[in-house]
């Protein structure tokens, strides 16, 4: 399907064009309208990326930037510890001191943790993308 925007910046989902209009899906809410055919422009993205904005943009940040469920454990963690020493992480996980410091650089780089002082060590927190992102997640699990 050809993503299309109409005048006022709401993207869509081709489905159908005829003479004057053209059958359009809303990628968020699946909801099928029809708009004038000169009042919607072909859009620069694929069909795909545009359907994926139905999930809000935390969320696709953690979903693009954890590859298992090491990493999302441990944002979890975080998220429901505080701000939290490197030792106590090693303690509190089955990772390697190098293996931690992999993930954290990776969640880091995601914008998803950031270095914080625990009690004068070095330690780390979830940013509010990644709290954002683990509601939405948790909130759509329980539903």
């Amino acid at each position: 399907m050809q993503p299309v925007e109409d005048a006022d910046g709401r993207r869509y989902l081709l489905v159908k064009r005829s003479g004057e209009s053209s059958l359009v899906r809303d990628p968020a809410t699946g909801e099928e309208c029809y708009r004038p055919n000169d009042a919607l422009t072909p859009v620069e993205t694929s069909g795909l990326e545009l359907a994926a904005e139905a999930v809000p943009a935390a969320a696709r940040r953690v979903l693009t930037a954890v590859h298992d469920d090491r990493g999302l454990g441990l944002l979890l963690a975080l998220d429901a510890h505080g701000p939290t020493g490197v030792r106590t992480l090693l303690d509190r996980t089955d990772l390697c001191e190098s293996d931690l410091h992999g993930l954290l650089a990776e969640l880091r780089a995601a914008g998803l943790v950031d270095e914080a002082d625990v009690a004068g060590e070095r330690g780390y927190r979830v940013t509010a993308l990644a709290s954002e992102a683990l509601a939405h997640l948790r909130d759509e699990g329980s539903g």
